[in-house]
């Protein structure tokens, strides 16, 4: 089978307001994928918004978040829709240098690792990654080649391409930035707008996880990995 695999960061460059920093991904059947983005432009319909709006964890408010609880409803709702993030707790205790590698290269690490356990080599997959900036190219270029090593896919069946997209045009990419803003806010010590932690309180419900813990590695529908550097390379809680 095909698979559609979305991804999404937050808080991800190495020196911004935020300590905490997470990457994110969103996987279904790639069949299902036009079914998806379709519900979605729906739900923005269902609340007067035009097909064209983004939706974004950043535009949550107390007055504009019953749509989001919709989606996040939806998304527990299919049994083909499936999260994994990897939260870094406080990128401050990172330290590049003693491990001979620049932030680029440690952040392409995480995000082999955040794929690793999305993908099976017996299967196919179609990535996607929310264009950020002018060095987007160069990154999925160094990503498909750092799979594509790891699973000796040189021929290209497991992983058959990378692509960037605007956010704003896939309601895959949005859902991801929601979930990823979410578990995000979820890991700092900070009070958010009654809408943002509604928002987060119905992903803790609906998981049953505090979304400050690792899950079991296989878990399937959201997966966490909960991910703190150490002097000898890192560890899981």
């Amino acid at each position: 089978m095909e698979y559609n695999i979305y991804c999404d960061e937050s808080c991800h460059l190495e020196n911004d307001d935020s300590n905490v920093m997470v990457l994110g991904a969103i996987w279904c059947p790639a069949e299902k994928a036009k079914e998806i983005n379709h519900r979605i432009r729906e739900f923005k319909q269902k609340y007067g918004l035009a097909d064209s709006y983004e939706l974004k964890w950043t535009k949550i408010s107390k007055n504009h978040y019953s749509l989001y609880l919709d989606i996040i409803d939806y998304f527990f709702d299919q049994d083909n829709l499936h999260f994994r993030a990897i939260v870094i707790p406080d990128k401050t205790l990172l330290n590049h240098a003693s491990f001979g590698q620049t932030h680029d290269e440690w952040y392409y690490k995480m995000l082999f690792t955040l794929l690793n356990n999305i993908l099976d080599p017996a299967e196919a997959y179609r990535i996607f990654l929310d264009y950020k900036d002018t060095q987007g190219v160069k990154r999925i270029q160094k990503l498909h080649e750092v799979l594509r090593n790891n699973y000796y896919d040189f021929s290209r069946t497991i992983i058959k391409d990378i692509n960037l997209v605007q956010s704003k045009q896939v309601g895959l990419i949005q859902l991801t930035d929601i979930f990823t803003g979410a578990i995000c806010a979820a890991n700092k010590n900070f009070n958010y707008n009654f809408g943002k932690s509604e928002v987060i309180q119905r992903i803790k419900t609906k998981s049953r996880y505090s979304l400050q813990q690792s899950t079991l590695l296989k878990a399937k529908k959201i997966n966490l990995l909960i991910w703190r550097p150490s002097s000898r390379g890192a560890y899981f809680d």
